[in-house]
């Protein structure tokens, strides 16, 4: 219910703060009684798409850690977190990167990585993954994490997802006015949008949406494949990265929040739509790598 709630909250904020950028920029009038303006909607489509990724990726951390309950690590309270605290340290100053914070949150086997710069991330794993694995197969696991952060993935995917975003906004208003301008051709009072244009906008949102959704989960499943050679590159060897996801794939994995689950180590929703490849095929790539 808690993440259920600072979804909406989030979203609502985010889509005010979005109209009024776009009301203060003059970009929201691009419905004019000429017909379309395109240059104004291509203005509207780009704070919109752009404005409500980028708003998500700077926001990622403080929503990771409310909505998984994550508790940062400051002063080690135990010898693991002494110890996950000097390995993430380590294997950071290897990948180039400023030391990011550790936090654990309970929950079923999984981590995740996130943050809007490489020198200021977050880097969470749950008690489940802790309880059910090696250290070495955990060292693996945070390897692969501070990989993503190295790789810039998340400013990759809030790129890739901003172009989506532009594509679908702009793509579905003007085939919405072509809709109703062919439904209403023959109206002598057609001074402005009618239901087609709403109807026909609000349809291909939706479906556009999910279209994008696909084409960034696959992005998603292309860097996953990167970050767990990037773990084996900083352990100086790909086996505890293998043995790692075999432990995981007799786990339960842990359900992640929207906002990280690309950044996550593992995935169980559908293939199309999954931002992790089958196990499987992570472990085949990595046995195949040189």
């Amino acid at each position: 219910m808690k993440r259920i709630f600072l979804f909406i909250v989030t979203n609502l904020a985010v889509m005010l703060v979005l109209g009024v950028v776009a009301s203060l920029l003059g970009v929201n009038q691009f419905l004019t009684s000429n017909g379309l303006n395109l240059t104004a909607l291509l203005g509207f489509s780009m704070v919109m798409g752009f404005g409500g990724a980028f708003i998500s990726l700077l926001l990622s951390k403080t929503m990771a850690k409310w909505s998984t309950g994550a508790q940062i690590i400051t002063q080690p309270q135990s010898a693991d977190e002494e110890w996950l605290l000097s390995t993430v340290r380590r294997l950071s100053e290897k990948a180039g990167i400023e030391m990011p914070e550790v936090a654990i949150y309970e929950g079923e086997a999984n981590a995740f990585a996130t943050g809007a710069f490489k020198n200021s991330a977050l880097v969470a794993v749950s008690t489940g993954l802790l309880q059910g694995m090696t250290r070495e197969e955990v060292e693996a696991v945070l390897g692969h994490e501070v990989a993503h952060i190295a790789n810039g993935d998340m400013v990759t995917l809030t790129l890739i997802q901003g172009v989506l975003n532009t594509f679908v906004v702009f793509l579905s208003r003007v085939v919405g006015y072509m809709v109703d301008s062919a439904l209403r051709k023959n109206d002598e009072e057609n001074t402005g949008p009618g239901i087609g244009y709403y109807i026909t906008s609000i349809i291909l949102d939706i479906v556009l949406g999910f279209v994008a959704s696909m084409i960034v989960a696959w992005f998603s499943r292309q860097r996953e494949f990167k970050a767990d050679a990037g773990a084996a590159h900083l352990l100086g060897r790909k086996d505890p990265m293998i043995h790692a996801l075999q432990r995981l794939g007799g786990m339960h994995a842990g359900a992640l929040p929207s906002s990280v689950a690309a950044m996550g180590i593992t995935s169980d929703i559908g293939k199309l739509f999954s931002t992790h490849p089958p196990i499987e095929e992570r472990i085949a790539a990595l046995q195949a790598s040189t």
